[in-house]
């Protein structure tokens, strides 16, 4: 196998330097990924029981990405499950490490609030590699809205996300084998008009579950939504603007997602 000098230097051509550089040195078990021709996509290869897709992704896009259950299982099981795999979205965004995930996720569940540090919460904001714009997590499967600002980053993202997770829960609920039903679908937003269309279906998700758990889904903890209509809980690790900036108020916003057929047109 080729140095990560040599290979370094053979894809300059293809790919940044800073781009290479992150995903060599800062994930060294992609290493693999970024020696491939950059014309292969949609080739799907596992990595520690989840499949890994490595689509070219277009810098600077967006995309809306969903993922379930294998067999349509549930994926989460309690609010521990759902504050682990929102930490990793909000925090994957990054190629910075965090450790002792346990112990901000239990700060999460006690104070609704991950009590990760000023100062490594700066470095994330600054060395982030991905936008999460939205996002909705359901009992069995989950959709997040994000911009791509680097080549090929969407597929690190999520292969760190759903790695993690998977031997989470795995080690949690004492099972082994795939978590998630094969690899992330993933759609490119090609237009504004899509862009709040997947915006308004995503935020309407939630609805799904309303009349089972009677809970009122503008307040619901696993979505996006509130910190559309209200204060932006996560402050720069939720970029709202590209979204939020289109509207003159949060009510209106509120408005266009109440009223909108996105949920039953979509598909």
């Amino acid at each position: 196998m080729e140095s990560k000098s040599l290979l370094l230097h053979n894809l300059s051509s293809q790919y940044s330097i800073s781009n290479a550089q992150r995903l060599i040195y800062l994930f060294p078990q992609f290493y693999w990924i970024v020696s491939r021709p950059k014309a292969i996509i949609h080739t799907d290869h596992e990595l520690h029981g989840t499949k890994m897709r490595t689509t070219t992704f277009a810098p600077n896009e967006h995309y809306h990405i969903c993922g379930r259950g294998v067999n349509k299982n549930t994926l989460f099981l309690d609010n521990h499950d759902y504050a682990r795999f929102l930490f990793l979205l909000l925090y994957f965004q990054s190629p910075i490490p965090l450790h002792n995930t346990f112990w901000y996720v239990n700060s999460f569940i006690k104070k609704k609030i991950f009590c990760v540090g000023t100062d490594k919460l700066k470095r994330i904001i600054k060395d982030r590699y991905i936008n999460l714009v939205s996002f909705a997590l359901m009992p069995n499967h989950f959709h997040i809205l994000v911009q791509n600002m680097e080549e090929m980053v969407i597929s690190v993202y999520m292969q760190r996300i759903l790695t993690a997770y998977s031997k989470y829960f795995n080690a949690k609920y004492n099972k082994s084998g795939h978590v998630f039903q094969g690899p992330f679908k993933v759609i490119h937003i090609k237009n504004n008009t899509q862009l709040l269309h997947i915006s308004a279906y995503i935020h309407k998700n939630p609805t799904e579950i309303i009349s089972e758990e009677k809970v009122d889904y503008e307040k619901y903890d696993w979505s996006s939504y509130r910190d559309y209509i209200d204060a932006n809980r996560w402050g720069e690790l939720l970029d709202t603007k590209i979204i939020s900036e289109q509207f003159k108020n949060q009510n209106l916003y509120k408005n266009f997602v109440t009223s909108s057929t996105a949920k039953e047109s979509l598909f």
